[in-house]
């Protein structure tokens, strides 16, 4: 009898990779790894099921949650298959399109019906309340979107999605006047594809005949409606294999439920569970800190990673003064050694802007991922408008920007007419040469009551900031100008409803104004030096530089490497966020699944990198205009004790090294107090003080430099 020779596409497959696409029969859960080759299993199993199982291209189902995914995996599945150009091959929302077009009669939908975005949600909102501003009904459309991921109708539970009580109203009338004209929304794509696989058994019944494989990719980041669908599509006899991390579960503000992963075992009884451990990405030396890291959260599934390649430098953690300092040292090893691809990451899109400026003006190329360069962002657009025409009142294409902005009711007729009054019509307009202010002193009168008290608001607004602007620092007056015009709460309810960072971006804004002097000749510069810098910027555009460093959210690296990454701005309140300086989380009213999913994206952040890992940390940070301190993130101390060990030794280097052991959350004892928890920490006057509160109900503060009665009795590895 002979043996037949193994198939190439197994050949170059490690031992777990292999067990992974022979795998057939229970479901499957395959927890990969960062860098552990996840893609090449998925699209090799694919090929797997074709070749050697000889199953049918269209009994195979595999979704995933991007565009590009899909693509790659189909692409990458066909160049070792070709029968998988057959396999449906989609994302979630493409598959749910895909199913709903060719069942839409069951559930009462028109098979042509239009997909309704963000904007088209607002719009129909409109339509039935005209009298609320569309950025109210913002806020409404997102929460719509959040409890159609969380499939949940008008009528379920929804007093977690809005504590609003119109809420459960304003969404059934949506829900009306979208099915009364046969349109379906993004979360339609999934929840009404769960409506059709419930009350159709006959549709059920096909798909269940049809699809015997079904694959899932990046389990990890599905909410909980995309569960549910995947629970109604599979019979008890089909095959179920998802693939994910649960560790890289970092999409929590987008919906996605770690839960959906971390319980597949119980959600589908005999599963069984294959771990790709073996990462071909990074260092010895850079997975040990992801390691480290990681096992300071609870509920994993749980995994080691290791590495057959070299154990490489250590991280290195580089304390710095202030932002300024840390792009400078940023720069710095960009111009040591400019060889390696490089990624700047950060928190939030705000942070890109010292860097943007710095390597602008020393002519060193960069590109940003994920977002525009900062001086080109709306919402920093808007607030520089308005900057601009406080400087210039005869500026009417800042004036034209910023008078509807938010809306109060002026259309374009109604600033055409306002702007009439600049000409050589009368003697106000000659006398005033152009100024748009004393023209619209002049509209007042001509244009209809709402418009009229609209422009009257604005002008009243302009009066305020123009006598305001020689009182007060330069920051000051910007917080004031955001605030007062009506930017702050405009894009405050666009980042609830998109998810953006664009209030982080006003305040970035607020910084770059704190150098500058106070008064009209100090707005003049600022604006002088954004114009010059913006330029900067403009000329760096054509460089298709190889060499040029990446800037890039931690968010948006997502499935990229580099061969060298600096994690920066790693400071209570910045990373992990929100938490005011020197409060802990707890304090702050942050939940344990919020820091924990801070964590994860600390282990993305660090598998990120190839061969050279560094962390920043700054000592002082701008913030609402001034300089602020801060103690470095807890999640530092985190990291494997010999990359802080020297860290900061230099002469006057910020902080303390014992600031690492007492950070916020930490477990300590006092021989005369007993045990307790560090609730807060700080710097003041150059010294550590933490606020320890102990099991007996007393809260007593403590300089840990000199109280050596106070233990540690948790953390690991200091």
């Amino acid at each position: 009898m002979s043996i037949s020779a193994e198939p190439s596409y197994l050949k170059d497959l490690n031992p777990v990779q292999k067990e992974a696409v022979l795998h057939y029969g229970k479901p499957l859960l395959i927890l990969a790894g960062a860098g552990s080759g996840k893609t090449r299993v998925i699209t090799v199993k694919i090929a797997h099921l074709l070749e050697s199982l000889r199953l049918d291209p269209r009994d195979i189902l595999a979704v995933t949650f991007t565009n590009k995914a899909a693509d790659e995996m189909k692409e990458r599945a066909v160049g070792l298959c070709a029968a998988a150009e057959n396999v449906l091959i989609r994302t979630f929302h493409s598959f749910g399109a895909w199913l709903l077009r060719r069942n839409a009669a069951h559930i009462g939908l028109d098979s042509r019906f239009t997909i309704y975005d963000d904007e088209d949600m607002v719009s129909l909102l409109k339509t039935i309340y005209p009298e609320k501003e569309r950025r109210e009904l913002s806020r409404y459309a997102f929460q719509i979107g959040r409890a159609k991921d969380f499939a949940r109708g008008p009528q379920s539970r929804l007093a977690d999605i809005s504590a609003d009580p119109a809420f459960p109203e304003i969404y059934a009338a949506y829900e009306e006047k979208l099915r009364s004209i046969g349109n379906a929304d993004f979360g339609d794509l999934i929840l009404r594809c769960i409506e059709l696989l419930r009350e159709c058994p006959e549709v059920r019944q096909r798909l269940h005949e049809r699809f015997r494989v079904i694959m899932v990719d990046e389990y990890q980041d599905s909410n909980v409606a995309q569960h549910e669908l995947l629970r109604n599509l599979a019979s008890e006899d089909a095959y179920v294999c998802v693939v994910g991390d649960d560790d890289q579960s970092i999409y929590r503000f987008r919906g996605a439920e770690i839960k959906n992963i971390q319980n597949f075992p119980q959600i589908f009884p005999g599963a069984q569970i294959i771990r790709l451990e073996q990462n071909y990405r990074s260092t010895q030396n850079i997975l040990a800190a992801a390691s480290a890291v990681m096992e300071n959260n609870s509920g994993r599934l749980g995994k080691k990673l290791w590495t057959a390649n070299e154990k490489g430098p250590l991280p290195v953690l580089r304390p710095c003064a202030d932002e300024n300092e840390e792009a400078s040292f940023c720069l710095s090893l960009m111009r040591k050694n400019p060889g390696p691809s490089t990624a700047i990451l950060y928190r939030t899109n705000a942070q890109s802007r010292i860097f943007e400026t710095l390597f602008a003006r020393e002519g060193l190329p960069y590109r940003i991922v994920g977002t525009l360069r900062f001086y080109e962002r709306e919402e920093v657009k808007d607030a520089i408008a308005f900057l601009k025409f406080i400087a210039n009142p005869r500026d009417e294409v800042s004036f034209r920007r910023i008078i509807n902005k938010p809306a109060r009711g002026l259309g374009d007729s109604g600033v055409e007419k306002i702007l009439a009054f600049r000409g050589g019509q009368d003697e106000l307009s000659a006398e005033n040469r152009g100024d748009i202010p004393a023209a619209m002193e002049k509209a007042l009168s001509v244009l209809p009551a709402r418009a009229g008290k609209g422009l009257k608001k604005f002008l009243d607004l302009y009066r305020g900031l123009e006598e305001t602007l020689n009182e007060q620092s330069l920051a000051e007056f910007v917080t004031r100008l955001i605030k007062d015009s009506g930017l702050e709460e405009y894009h405050k309810t666009r980042d609830e409803a998109a998810g953006t960072q664009k209030l982080q971006n006003l305040e970035e804004l607020v910084n770059a104004a704190g150098i500058y002097n106070p008064g009209s000749a100090g707005l003049a510069q600022f604006l002088e030096g954004i114009e010059l810098d913006a330029a900067r910027v403009e000329e760096s555009k054509a460089s298709n530089d190889a060499a040029a460093v990446t800037l890039i959210t931690m968010h948006n690296t997502k499935g990229l490497e580099f061969d060298r990454v600096i994690i920066t701005g790693m400071e209570e309140g910045l990373f992990p966020k929100q938490a005011p300086y020197g409060a802990s989380r707890a304090e702050a009213g942050d939940d344990e699944e919020e820091l924990e999913e801070e964590r994860r994206l600390f282990y993305v952040a660090i598998t990120r990198a190839r061969k050279q890992l560094y962390f920043t940390c700054c000592a002082n940070r701008r913030m609402h205009g001034q300089s602020k301190s801060s103690p470095p993130s807890r999640f530092l101390a985190e990291l494997p004790g010999e990359i802080r060990t020297g860290a900061f030794k230099a002469p006057g280097a910020y902080p303390p090294p014992e600031v690492f052991a007492f950070s916020p959350g930490t477990t300590v004892y006092h021989e005369d107090y007993g045990q307790g928890i560090v609730w807060k920490s700080v710097i003041r006057e150059g010294g550590h003080v933490v606020t320890v509160r102990f099991d007996s109900g007393k809260t007593l503060e403590f300089l840990p430099k000199y109280e050596r009665r106070l233990e540690r009795i948790k953390v690991d590895g200091l």
